[in-house]
């Protein structure tokens, strides 16, 4: 007998789960552009599922912000509007600073050396020059200091706009194209919350959200 093999876990997922990651990774990679429109018919037979299967994906997607459904017109990709930069941008800066402090006040050896990993992967696709790695990355580090917050209800919260705030990253660091400038930004956030700086990481996590001032405006540009 062969010895004995590590078993893979296999985590079973619906198929309008599957759906909703297909349809939400071309939303976020710009495949599909705001205001397209989303027709249930046509998903259906261009992943040979069923249009219930295609309308539970939808409704999952309108639920995290990225589609819109309007009556007796169907879905549509959703953009960001001024308004809405503005939002997350406030939004963001509070959840993500407390988190900051939080996890600051806490860390742990194991706990700061996920943090680095995660920066790691950051920086790795930052030198590959791979902006939808490093949005990812991004995303990826700043929702492991949630985590790392300890803090129930303040994940519960992040959850609901997290797919919106991938968005929000990924129409700021378009804004703010220096891939040096991004790794410096979060090494410092990670030093502070590594070290145990509670104040120092708060703050930084709260200026690292300037970027989203940017988008604000440059949104209301093009709305003008």
């Amino acid at each position: 007998m062969k010895g004995n093999q590590p078993k893979s876990v296999i985590i079973p997922r619906s198929l309008d789960v599957q759906a909703a990651d297909v349809i939400r990774e071309q939303i976020l990679n710009g495949t599909l552009v705001p205001g397209t429109r989303l027709l249930e018919i046509n998903l259906a037979e261009q992943f040979n599922l069923s249009r219930a299967t295609i309308r539970s994906a939808l409704q999952q997607l309108t639920y995290e912000g990225l589609v819109i459904q309007l009556p007796y017109k169907g879905c549509t990709v959703s953009g960001l509007s001024s308004q809405d930069a503005w939002e997350l941008y406030t939004l963001r800066s509070a959840l993500e600073s407390l988190a900051a402090r939080l996890a600051a006040v806490a860390i742990t050896p194991s706990q700061a050396k996920e943090l680095n990993a995660a920066l790691q992967q950051l920086v790795k696709a930052a030198h590959k020059g791979s902006w939808s790695e490093v949005a990812d990355g991004d995303f990826a580090l700043h929702k492991t200091i949630i985590q790392l917050a300890g803090h129930r209800r303040l994940q519960e919260q992040y959850k609901i706009v997290e797919q919106q705030i991938r968005l929000y990253i990924i129409s700021c660091n378009a804004l703010h194209p220096d891939l040096d400038d991004i790794i410096q930004q979060h090494q410092e956030l990670v030093n502070a919350i590594c070290s145990g700086d509670a104040s120092r990481a708060e703050k930084i996590a709260q200026d690292h959200n300037t970027d989203g001032k940017a988008l604000v405006e440059h949104l209301q540009e093009i709305e003008k």
